[in-house]
């Protein structure tokens, strides 16, 4: 008997069950890779639970693999289901994964698993001659709603025919590779019939396969259309899988729209219109939405009376989400998102026994999984880790490991509430590509410890930069991998050496840095960790000035950026490693270095005006310049005989860039006045050439303190001026100076082509 089925129809499926129910055939023939027949036995355990899939992947390539899902309400599974429970033989009957992965590489066609998607949609033709514009809804309507009784085979004789007129239309809609598949299962199905008898055997399969498996075809041509095809060596095993992977919207090419829905028509056992909606008002509480008993018995009322107004024999998904949306959702598409989202579709997880065949490196996951209690989930969430606890600490090992191996389980975010080193966020979700990602990973060792030193040592020897080793430093120590650091530690002591690069050395530091704070919250020796970092340091320390000379603009910010992060670094470097005397390599020496350093970037007059700039802040907000001295340097910079463009470049540098120079300027009324009397002493075509970089410098405030300052030059100079820090620049007064306002309407004038350009104070730049 020809059982021909949609993949995942839960109509199918009981169609399926009841026809084997009557016909009691003596073999079950499936679609799907014969290598799974010595996997069948497994479907009866009760660790397995679907959704589940089998998986294939080239022995020595574990990239190289294909999936084969099947639901609880996939009627292969039902059939799987009802010959193992009465002891009849199963045996799949498709193209061997063998083949069917070679087949794949030769021709650049990666398998999404179970029956290639042909050029035609089967069930959209069908639906398009009953007249409907909507598949699913034919289908739902046709196969679906169809009552129960009568002939179990009459829906499998129908399905059949209407296939029949459309291989004979479309042929094999386009893809030849399905002549070699059918080709394959005529011969396993004359093998079966010949041992079990013509009658006694039962085949499930695609309606679309169903024409080509009765029409009469030699042997010989069978055999001859599978000689000489490509094979590999290929495992196979079962997976856990997801109803979202399930849904067509993966990208998998036999998947369904509604695999939630369809998986609630097929386990209600009655009135499953009710029972849909009483989980969506559920879903809906749970979310803190008012739903009662009211809406429920509403929302079954609307549904019916739109399935008999739009000639329906019940309600389906259409009707329900329609009533939904109108009762229970006052008509808003947001809470109906999520009812698509967590019940239309569904975050359901398989899951498989512990006698699956897996890798070894798996079944270390598995034990550690079941140890840490970290059970993999299809639904994403957060989890908070406070790695001062050993669970917590011996998660986050476990995720950082993962991750280092390509096995992207978990994402570290950012920790709300807390910016402790102790804490971390990761949000985790399972998928089911990753039992590939793990069954590739499994080439560097049989346990995630072995496998993640081996994978950062071969990348600690292939890195290409120095940067990419530091990173893989903080990585390995993230990941407690104690045989891996030192000889991460002895490549990154050997690129150090030669790298000359001041970028290159700028971006190590602080990744050096992080890791050795990353081993004191981990209590890890890290004491070679900080002895690359201190020699490191001195190196950036000796070729940072030479490097800030002769640069251009954007090379010019990219070094101050540099000079940023060098300093961050150098501060938690002095924390982290222990004081060797003030003209030693320790706490003390490293930072008196770096003080020393700035100093010969604020007053060298060939290092970039931006580079100069921030020297100047860096050095006033540690302290180690009084407020006169800085006041200096700013005239020095902002002399009237000076380059503009310069003199911008170094404000920039020293209040912009997200530095909060902005409260600086407000609350130091000497430093906004030497700005503002540069800034007006500027020549109209010069001040043209520095406005978009003093806009840019001021755009980066938040309104309040532009605003701030507005109100403060506004106001102008107090009274004829006031002499600050014997420099004679002027300070505010509290009234507004009306000839200083009235100048800046010449320079709007000119800004908006009325007038030529003239003399404007601050307010245009910060306006």
């Amino acid at each position: 008997m020809l059982l021909g089925v949609r993949h995942h129809g839960p109509g199918s499926a009981r169609a399926v069950r009841a026809a084997l129910d009557e016909g009691r055939p003596e073999a079950v023939l499936i679609e799907g890779p014969p290598e799974a027949d010595s996997l069948v036995h497994l479907t009866a355990d009760e660790g397995m639970r679907p959704p589940v899939a089998l998986l294939a992947h080239v022995v020595d390539e574990p990239g190289r693999s294909a999936f084969w899902p099947l639901a609880e309400f996939s009627p292969e599974w039902v059939a799987i289901q009802w010959a193992v429970g009465r002891g009849v033989p199963v045996r799949f009957i498709d193209l061997p994964a063998a083949n069917s992965l070679a087949r794949n590489e030769e021709e650049g066609d990666p398998t999404s698993g179970g029956e290639d998607a042909v050029r035609i949609d089967p069930l959209a033709v069908l639906a398009e001659t009953a007249g409907y514009d909507d598949p699913e809804r034919w289908w739902e309507d046709a196969v679906e709603h169809r009552a129960g009784g009568g002939d179990a085979f009459a829906p499998f004789e129908a399905l059949g025919e209407a296939m029949g007129a459309l291989r004979e239309a479309y042929g094999d809609g386009g893809h030849g590779r399905d002549l070699a598949r059918e080709a394959h299962m005529r011969l396993r199905m004359r093998a079966a019939q010949k041992e079990f008898g013509p009658d006694r055997v039962a085949v499930v399969c695609g309606a679309w396969h169903v024409p080509a498996l009765r029409r009469k075809v030699a042997v010989a041509a069978d055999r001859a259309l599978l000689k000489g095809l490509p094979k590999v060596r290929a495992e196979m095993t079962w997976v856990p899988w997801t109803n979202r992977r399930l849904s067509r919207a993966s990208g998998y090419g036999a998947g369904v729209s509604s695999p939630g829905w369809y998986g609630h028509l097929f386990g209600a056992p009655d009135r499953p219109v009710e029972r849909w909606m009483t989980k969506v008002a559920r879903l809906l509480r749970e979310e803190d939405r008012l739903v009662s008993s009211a809406h429920v018995i509403e929302a079954v009322r609307l549904a019916d009376t739109l399935a008999a107004m739009r000639g329906r024999p019940l309600a389906g998904l259409t009707e329900t989400t329609d009533a939904v949306r109108a009762v229970m959702c006052e008509g808003s598409d947001v809470p109906l998102a999520l009812v698509h989202d967590k019940l239309v579709v569904g975050d359901v997880l398989g899951e498989v026994p512990e006698a699956a065949p897996a890798v070894p490196l798996q079944r270390d996951l598995t034990r550690l999984q079941r140890k840490l209690r970290l059970k993999p989930d299809a639904l994403e969430r957060e989890l908070q880790l406070d790695l001062r606890k050993e669970t917590d600490a011996a998660r986050s090992t476990l995720l950082h490991r993962l991750r280092l191996l390509g096995i992207g389980w978990g994402e570290p975010v950012r920790s709300r509430g807390s910016t402790g080193t102790f804490r971390e966020t990761w949000r985790l979700r399972w998928e089911p590509e990753l039992s590939v990602r793990v069954a590739e990973a499994g080439v560097w060792g049989t346990t995630v410890l072995g496998a993640a030193t081996g994978k950062a040592t071969a990348d600690a020897v292939g890195a290409a930069g120095l940067a990419d080793v530091t990173a893989l430093a903080e990585r390995c120590l993230l990941a407690a991998l104690p045989d891996a650091l030192p000889v991460v530690m002895r490549v990154l002591a050997d690129r150090a050496a030669l790298d000359a690069d001041v970028g290159h050395l700028a971006q190590a530091l602080p990744a050096l840095v992080r890791s050795l704070r990353y081993g004191d919250v981990r209590g890890t020796d890290t004491a070679a960790l900080g002895e690359v970092a201190l020699g490191l340091a001195e190196r950036l320390f000796v070729g940072l000035p030479p490097a800030c000379t002769g640069l251009g603009a954007e090379a010019a910010l990219e070094m101050r950026g540099h000079v940023d992060a060098v300093h961050q670094a150098v501060g938690m470097l002095g924390e982290l490693t222990p004081d060797a005397g003030s003209g030693g390599a320790g706490s003390q020496g490293v930072r008196a270095r770096w003080v020393s350093v700035l100093r010969v970037l604020a007053r060298r007059e060939a290092v970039a005006g931006v580079v100069r700039g921030r020297g100047v802040r860096l050095l006033l907000d540690g302290g180690e310049l009084a407020d006169e001295a800085v006041a200096r340097l700013m005239g020095l910079a902002l002399s009237r005989g000076g380059d503009p463009a310069e003199g911008a470049a170094w404000i920039e540098g020293f209040v912009g860039g997200g530095s909060g120079g902005g409260m600086l300027l407000v609350h130091d009324d000497r430093l906004l006045g030497l700005v503002d009397d540069w800034l007006s002493g500027v020549s109209a075509d010069a001040f043209i050439d520095v406005l978009p970089l003093l806009r840019r410098t001021f755009s980066e405030y938040e309104p309040g303190v532009r605003r701030t300052l507005g109100e403060l030059v506004r106001r102008g100079p107090a009274g004829g001026g006031v002499a600050v820090g014997g420099g004679g620049v002027p300070g505010f007064a509290e009234e507004i100076d009306a000839a200083r306002a009235d100048a800046v309407v010449a320079t709007v004038r000119a800004l908006l082509g009325e007038a030529p350009a003239g003399r404007e104070g601050l307010v245009g730049a910060v306006g």
